[in-house]
């Protein structure tokens, strides 16, 4: 049994980043393209990466629900589907468009910026482009509205396990969700309160970056909100947020996107920041900041990219219907005791705060 080797999910946080997303062409000329570009992917990233090769470039490439179903016909990761959006009075988790996600990472923008405009080369005739996101990181580590982004973020076999599917789906083992989000802050309104305020929003300290006591700490705090546990124990995610913007337009935002071995987990804390837990009491950071983008994707293995042949699957399943999120998301499937490792042979290996 190959043992599947993952993308470059798990890596060291890195200056720059480009959130690429595109929609795929319908015509079988444009799925035919997508499919051969998947084995080609890790040869362009050697290729651009050898100009700096110690500035940590990495791609990780995912698809849409019905892009994968498109593609790679109908045998497909148990809980992918496209992303689900939440509405509660005026906060909105929207659902947008998006087949394809490159996630471009390394210390130096040009290497980022080279790397998708390679990709776009290979790929302009098969896809349309919806968003691209220029990230950087913001001084020691901090988002525009002036806090640590990341703070709780696992390291080492609490980050494989908590971004890699495991034996749960073992045919997609080495795999990840993928959600993101881009939210567009008021900042003008955000600065104007005390930062005690913005503190109790956030759950920490603005300066030190120390989680608020409890007794302190209100029920609606943006970090109580995103703990999710389950059977006693805290379920995480791994983030990679970048903050973004455009001074002379006034624009200012955080590009979220979170890795996670189950995308429930991820839904279930948007579902308490929008809708509320108890349903009321939200977030109050979505006062300042609003989502303007959402999709859900899947990151295969690299070993499966290698193996995808040029061509078209033998079969496609319909793709699946968008239903509504409930006010508690479903639980995940059980997985099997870890031991710390993936399970899979030798290979060892939170949304917008935390």
């Amino acid at each position: 049994m190959t043992t599947p080797i993952p993308q470059a999910v798990v890596r060291p946080l890195t200056r720059a980043a480009i959130f690429l997303v595109v929609t795929m062409n319908s015509d079988v000329a444009s799925r035919a393209a997508v499919r051969a570009f998947c084995g080609d992917l890790s040869a362009l990233l050697r290729a651009v990466g050898f100009r700096g090769i110690e500035e940590n470039l990495s791609c990780v490439m995912g698809f849409g629900s019905d892009a994968w179903d498109q593609l790679f016909g109908p045998s497909r990761p148990a809980e992918l589907h496209p992303f689900r959006e939440i509405q509660a009075g005026s906060r909105h988790a929207v659902s947008t468009p998006g087949d394809l996600l490159f996630h471009i990472r390394a210390k130096r923008m040009d290497l980022c910026f080279e790397l998708a405009t390679q990709i776009m080369a290979r790929l302009r005739s098969a896809v349309s482009p919806v968003d691209e996101v220029h990230g950087f990181r913001y001084f020691d580590d901090r988002d525009l509205i002036g806090f640590v982004d990341g703070t709780e973020n696992p390291t080492d076999e609490a980050a494989i396990d908590a971004a890699l599917v495991d034996l749960e789906d073992a045919a997609f083992a080495g795999g990840s969700y993928v959600i993101v989000q881009k939210y567009l802050h008021d900042l003008a309104g955000w600065n104007a309160l005390s930062t005690e305020t913005q503190e109790r929003i956030i759950g920490r300290t603005k300066l030190a970056d120390i989680e608020l006591d409890d007794n302190v700490k209100p029920s609606s705090a943006h970090n109580a909100l995103t703990t999710i546990v389950e059977d006693g124990k805290e379920v995480k995610i791994l983030r990679d947020n970048m903050p973004f913007g455009y001074a002379a337009q006034g624009e200012f935002g955080t590009y979220f996107i979170g890795y996670a071995r189950s995308p429930r987990t991820i839904e279930q804390m948007l579902v308490n920041m929008f809708v509320g837990r108890p349903p009321g009491n939200y977030d109050r950071l979505l006062d300042f900041s609003r989502a303007v983008s959402g999709n859900l994707f899947f990151a295969p293995s690299s070993t499966f990219l290698e193996n995808v042949e040029n061509g078209e699957p033998t079969a496609a399943d319909e793709p699946a219907a968008t239903t509504a999120l409930p006010t508690t998301a479903p639980a995940r499937p059980a997985a099997p005791p870890r031991d710390g490792s993936l399970g899979i042979g030798s290979l060892k290996g939170d949304p917008l705060h935390e």
